[in-house]
């Protein structure tokens, strides 16, 4: 799965990377995003990509409760196409979520060590993920929530867990956030990311509160 990560990109780097016509005036370094927090998203919009803030954790349209999300943080790639949960979003609302890395633990012994891991050419990636807007049956205000889509891990990630996020490349966001994709090339662009081009290393247990959200975090131990 993937439950924290990190994003603290230069605007310019963001703008240039993910076609953003303009991001939001309250973005800011993050070193520990946690589900349930408001993470920036990439949503194409008629002749330009839209730099949403939205809630992480997928609440169905159709959802009673929107506390459902806090379990929907994570879709498989596998199966995000065919669970009702997900296969209204995966069909027509597909987003990309920008990060600089993510974090995983790592099981040694009764311990569990966090990895933070990233490309190694030191660029944001950018995750694959679907979205939902989700309307009180008594009315109010919608809410707009999202999940990220994971895969099997490469031979580097392996070694620390079984499933990682699906990093799309730089040349498939086009095709990613086209509305009228075919389902089965959509599903060829969620594979393992190259390990051979990705970098992990042990950092402190200071990640495993979302209370710590500073430069420390992703520091190497």
């Amino acid at each position: 799965m993937c439950g924290r990560f990190v994003l603290d990109e230069d605007g310019k780097v963001l703008l240039d990377k993910f076609k953003f016509r303009r991001l939001p005036e309250r973005l800011r370094p993050r070193y520990n995003i946690a589900p349930t927090q408001l993470v920036l998203t990439v949503r194409d919009e008629p002749e330009q990509r839209d730099a949403a803030m939205l809630k992480w954790g997928l609440v169905p349209s159709w959802a009673k409760d929107p506390k459902i999300g806090n379990s929907m943080i994570n879709a498989r790639s596998e199966t995000a196409a065919t669970k009702p949960s997900f296969r209204a979003a995966f069909k027509s609302r597909r987003c990309i979520v920008p990060a600089s890395g993510y974090y995983e633990w790592k099981r040694d012994g009764k311990v569990k060590v966090p990895y933070f891991i990233r490309l190694a050419s030191g660029e944001p990636m950018g995750i694959a993920g679907l979205w939902e807007s989700w309307r009180p049956r008594e009315g109010g205000e919608a809410i707009e929530t999202c999940t990220l889509l994971t895969t099997g891990p490469n031979e580097l990630t392996a070694a620390i867990h079984d499933r990682m996020p699906v990093i799309l490349r730089e040349e498939d966001y086009d095709d990613w956030l086209d509305s009228g994709a075919d389902r089965e090339f959509l599903q060829s662009l969620m594979r393992p990311y190259a390990g051979d081009e990705m970098e992990a290393y042990a950092v402190s247990a200071r990640v495993n509160s979302p209370r710590n959200d500073d430069e420390e975090c992703i520091k190497a131990v």
